[in-house]
């Protein structure tokens, strides 16, 4: 799931309603996939047929949240990679193992470059399907997050991102670039090729991750949205509802479909929900997605989006395609559930744990186990020079 991966103990703290959001983002993901590999149920897979748009809000709160994190800090840049690859590689691999093993087990051939590629977070660069679907398909999303983490420390030393000016005049651009690459799938005659350009290549999704850093900054600075978080998450919810009869009157297949424009022109929409909930909570204002429950399925959601597919997978291949709406509702309920209880355990027994070894072990681990253990560690970084993830679930 993309980034939204990153995840910090003070903007856990400061900016809770951006980890329960989470949760939602990769609900829509889950429901996404439901829809399509099992059977659609009414009204809900209407809402959620292009539920994978929840990537896109991921990949903008990646970027929102490192750049509220690391602003004026100073950090070494082999502690922020270090950082970052604790954060997201450990649970990634074994999500690789565990769907491998569930494919070899279904008789289904695996391709060991795309699983070496996955392992190396490079696999989105290429359009052949061997390689997008790797090891685990869900974690083609980390490797343009491991992209976003090349380019972060550079994006942060730009001139323009220091002023408003310079900061309202990026944003601006950054959604009409969204815009123009979307426009940009009418050159491409292979379906393929376009879904792989305008979904997968990590250059195409920069766009969202940049646009997250400067309403990060923006926030950060003092400026706030002008709009509510309630008023945003309508705005994100009409947009999806203006999908539906969008995509009855143009299939997936056309390049003007709704499909990549889900992807593409969402981002604003998500810049301005990520926004709007940061401001709530720091002006104080309730949003109810700070609660207990919140923040744990939030911090459940990296491994959710990583697992969810393996388990629908599974179910598909033991009790097969349902073929009717009770069948359907049962498997839904049974992926849901299954997939929740696989997340949690993963959360507690491996993804925690593992981050929190290979931090106490790699650059800047020795430095940070000495501080006193009441005060909350703090993470801080960002290159020097600047002078200015995923928050836990990069998806």
């Amino acid at each position: 799931m993309p980034a939204g991966l990153i995840s910090t103990r003070e903007t856990r703290d400061r900016l809770p309603s951006l980890t329960g959001l989470r949760f939602w983002a990769a609900l829509a993901v889950v429901l996404y996939h439901l829809s399509r590999q099992t059977g659609k149920l009414p009204w809900i897979s209407d809402l959620t047929w292009y539920g994978r748009s929840g990537v896109t809000f991921f990949f903008v709160l990646s970027g929102f949240v490192l750049a509220w994190t690391y602003d004026g800090k100073a950090v070494p840049p082999s502690v922020f990679f270090w950082r970052r690859f604790a954060r997201i590689w450990p649970l990634m691999a074994a999500s690789v193992v565990a769907s491998v093993a569930v494919w070899r087990f279904m008789g289904t051939e695996v391709s060991l470059r795309g699983v070496v590629a996955t392992l190396g977070l490079v696999n989105s660069w290429t359009p052949e399907h061997q390689y997008l679907v790797g090891g685990n398909p869900a974690a083609w999303s980390l490797s343009d997050e491991a992209w976003f983490y090349l380019l972060f420390p550079l994006v942060m030393m730009l001139p323009l991102l220091r002023s408003t000016r310079g900061r309202t005049w990026c944003a601006i651009a950054l959604c009409a670039a969204s815009v123009a690459v979307w426009a940009c799938g009418a050159l491409f005659d292979d379906p393929a090729i376009r879904l792989w350009a305008l979904d997968y290549f990590p250059p195409t999704r920069t766009l969202q991750f940049v646009l997250g850093v400067v309403l990060g900054l923006a926030v950060k600075r003092g400026w706030r949205p002008p709009v509510r978080l309630p008023v945003a998450i309508a705005l994100v919810l009409a947009g999806h509802l203006a999908l539906i009869p969008w995509s009855r009157a143009v299939p997936d297949g056309f390049w003007y479909s709704p499909y990549s424009a889900s992807h593409l022109l969402s981002a604003p929409l998500f810049a301005l929900l990520v926004a709007a909930a940061a401001a709530a909570d720091l002006d104080g204002r309730r949003t109810g997605l700070g609660g207990s429950w919140m923040i744990r399925l939030g911090h459940w959601s990296f491994a959710w989006y990583l697992f969810h597919e393996i388990v629908i997978r599974s179910l598909v291949g033991h009790l097969g395609r349902p073929e009717t709406q009770a069948g359907t509702l049962k498997i839904w309920l049974l992926a849901l559930g299954i997939s929740l209880i696989v997340a949690a355990m993963a959360y507690y027994w491996l993804e925690h744990p593992l981050e929190r070894l290979l931090r106490r072990l790699g650059p800047g681990g020795g430095t940070g186990s000495r501080r006193p253990a009441r005060r909350p560690r703090r993470e801080t970084l960002q290159p020097a020079a600047s002078g200015a993830a995923p928050p836990n679930g990069e998806k």
